[in-house]
């Protein structure tokens, strides 16, 4: 008796047992589009109420701390003239006993921007300083096949003189030097060599190719060498911390006025900040006035040639009467 009559349907149940057909994203979540640019809107809603939310008051700090303990990191970490910075690293070693012939180091950041994106390629350099710290020598080898220069080479304190000879034993480990020296008469044959010396191959930028073969021994067995590290930085010794302090001060500006040379003049100083410390003490970052190489703008050059070009012209003109 409860049992439906043949050919009857309950309401609705027929478009259930209709084959269903394919139905579109869209069609299927009217809404899915709605809901993800509500959501937008919330969140760009919940950003700009974060930027307008003003933030809680603080009480000002001071510029420097009053106290000998402090956070470091809520105040503006000091700047020390050269001088200064010397004698507060000598009266550290004073106070903490430490080696009083500890070497002293300088950390030099760089910025090495140009034009653009141009950057300044990471080099190494080589400087004769006024003060020698240490007895060390560089062994320095010179590529020569005249046997004359050859002799000089060796007489001035060359470790290793020769020709062409050499090439296969440097290429293979057998022999390594710290600086390499060449005549201009040998040089294109230790095209061979380029990739192996790489910034050690004998170039006339870092003054290893020339004539001038006592010079150039003299000065590669005395002098220091420095390397950028990281692509901005250069952490390089100077002196000892017993030297005069007028001793470390003048290694120190012969360094970072080489270091200056390998940008040119006409954009913002190579050199952004320097740190100066010892082997045991903090750093202390330097003012760099009176560091830096004082160069004259090219602006500055124009205007004073054109006032001493008026000045000429007007001594070169008779004084009418």
């Amino acid at each position: 008796a409860l049992a439906p009559r043949y050919g009857w349907i309950l309401p609705g149940l027929e478009q259930r047992l209709a084959v269903p057909s394919m139905v579109s994203p869209a069609t299927a979540r009217p809404y899915a589009a709605e809901a993800k640019s509500a959501k937008k809107d919330a969140k760009r809603t919940r950003q700009e109420k974060v930027k307008d939310k003003p933030h809680r008051w603080r009480r000002p700090l001071m510029t420097k701390p009053v106290d000998d303990v402090y956070l470091t990191w809520l105040y503006r970490r000091p700047s020390y003239e050269l001088e200064q910075a010397v004698g507060m690293l000598k009266k550290f070693q004073e106070l903490d006993f430490t080696y009083p012939k500890q070497f002293v180091y300088i950390n030099v950041f760089l910025d090495m921007a140009l034009q653009k994106k141009k950057k300044v390629d990471p080099f190494s350099g080589s400087v004769a300083l006024p003060y020698r710290f240490t007895d060390e020598v560089n062994k320095v080898l010179v590529f020569t096949e005249n046997e004359q220069e050859a002799e000089i080479a060796r007489e001035h304190g060359a470790a290793i003189v020769g020709g062409v000879e050499l090439i296969k034993w440097i290429l293979e480990d057998e022999i390594q030097a710290d600086f390499y020296v060449a005549v201009p008469a040998i040089i294109p044959k230790l095209l061979p060599l380029r990739n192996k010396l790489k910034r050690k191959y004998p170039t006339t930028r870092r003054n290893s190719l020339g004539s001038d073969i006592p010079k150039m021994v003299q000065f590669f067995r005395e002098c220091h060498e420095y390397t950028v590290e990281d692509e901005s930085i250069i952490k390089t010794r100077i002196a000892r911390l017993d030297m005069p302090t007028e001793h470390i001060i003048a290694n120190l500006k012969a360094v970072i006025h080489d270091i200056c040379t390998f940008k040119p003049s006409n954009y913002d100083p190579i050199v952004r900040r320097l740190v100066i410390r010892s082997s045991t003490s903090e750093g202390l970052l330097l003012n760099l006035d009176g560091i830096l190489p004082q160069v004259e703008k090219a602006e500055e050059r124009g205007e004073k040639n054109a006032v001493d070009e008026d000045q000429e012209k007007s001594v070169q003109e008779p004084i009418s009467t």
